[in-house]
């Protein structure tokens, strides 16, 4: 049996050939099957053929960007958990990915080791992970004791796709300051990066 039908295929969506090389060879050396896509409309033209386990998808890519690919997808329903990468990545491009169905998003540079772990994670169980960090944020939002009401209206908006920037606007306050906030933030409710803060807020929401 091979390793997409026992359920191990990865397809790679990268117009860097670089970053496709080195995640093809870490994923088939975990025994994953690998297929690569240089751009978007190729995979595309794949993805209506053939569903892998789990989808990586680099955001940054000419002509078709990542982002409208994850939209595409979306529409159609796509089975595959999609992991984004970015190499710059922020609040309003980590909340546009997960609400339009990205399972996770890494910054590059990254540790390829760490992307194979977060693949294994989302296939061993996205639907329990989900379930156990919405009632860990049920229980760690409730009345929201541990943030101040300052760190609640930055949360809203930040949460909301704002940048620190606009959210530094709307509240009177400098965009470095947001980022203080942001990460105080971050760290009482346990979120690893911006793309782990939204999808706990749309969590609990």
């Amino acid at each position: 049996m091979t390793a997409a039908e026992t359920g191990r295929s990865v397809f790679v969506v990268d117009d860097d050939e670089t970053i496709r090389d080195v995640l093809s060879a870490v994923f088939k050396a975990d025994g994953y099957a690998v297929e690569e896509f240089g751009d978007g409309a190729a995979f595309l033209s794949r993805a209506t053929v053939e569903t892998p386990s789990c989808l990586l998808l680099d955001v940054m890519m000419p002509v078709v960007s990542g982002l409208e690919v994850l939209k595409a997808l979306n529409q159609r329903g796509y089975g595959a958990p999609v992991i984004m990468i970015s190499g710059s990545a922020d609040i309003p491009m980590a909340v546009d990915a997960i609400r339009h169905g990205a399972l996770d998003f890494i910054e590059k540079p990254f540790d390829p080791a760490t992307i194979v772990r977060r693949v294994n994670e989302a296939l061993a169980g996205a639907t329990a992970r989900a379930e156990a960090r919405q009632d860990g944020v049920a229980a760690g939002f409730s009345g929201n004791s541990a943030l101040t009401p300052r760190e609640k209206e930055v949360l809203s908006l930040i949460a909301g796709g704002q940048s620190n920037k606009e959210a530094g606007r709307a509240l009177g306050i400098s965009p470095r300051t947001i980022e203080v906030h942001r990460a105080r933030i971050m760290e009482k409710i346990g979120a690893r990066n911006a793309a782990d803060l939204v999808r706990i807020v749309m969590s609990a929401g």
